[in-house]
């Protein structure tokens, strides 16, 4: 992880990070309707979290590469302070060298600055590494979906308190 640079997003970013989204996405089968695949925030994401109060999104830079992102960000109909981890995804070769944990914890502190006590996330059974991550995080397991993201395709539901954590 040496020489990787984690920063708040930049207008010149969008086109990489939505592209490292969708590539993800395409890999593990998941590119359907009802995921964020087909939103077209994600052609924009600088400009929606730039736009929306108490949401922050980051990228992970390596030699003027962008390897990944995630943020935060306060989903419409969750509750009050909750926010919902989003858009968290790596290229395929910066995966598997703790820079996920590294964004996610990033995310949790964010989140903690600015007021939430709960991180919301939705996601899929495809994903399995990153669901393992979020296990070792203490994210737990929901019965149904909080908010309304729209992504109807996202079956699994997790969500983690974290005034308590450090």
């Amino acid at each position: 992880m040496q020489d990787i640079l984690i920063r708040p997003i930049q207008p010149t970013d969008n086109a990489a990070i939505a592209k490292i989204i969708r590539t993800s996405m395409e890999e593990f089968g998941v590119d359907k309707p009802g995921t964020v695949y087909f939103d077209k925030e994600t052609d924009h994401l600088f400009e929606l979290f730039q736009s929306t109060p108490d949401s922050y999104y980051m990228v992970a830079e390596k030699q003027g590469a962008i390897l990944g992102g995630a943020g935060i960000f306060p989903t419409h109909a969750l509750p009050a302070g909750t926010c919902e981890l989003v858009k968290m995804y790596l290229s395929k070769d910066a995966r598997r060298q703790g820079l996920g944990r590294k964004l996610i914890d990033q995310c949790i502190d964010h989140a903690r600055t600015l007021g939430y006590t709960q991180v919301y996330l939705e996601t899929m059974p495809e994903l399995k590494q990153a669901i393992s991550v979020y296990e070792k995080f203490g994210f737990r397991y929901l019965d149904a979906a909080m908010g309304n993201s729209g992504h109807c395709f996202c079956n699994v539901w997790m969500l983690l308190e974290i005034n308590d954590r450090k």
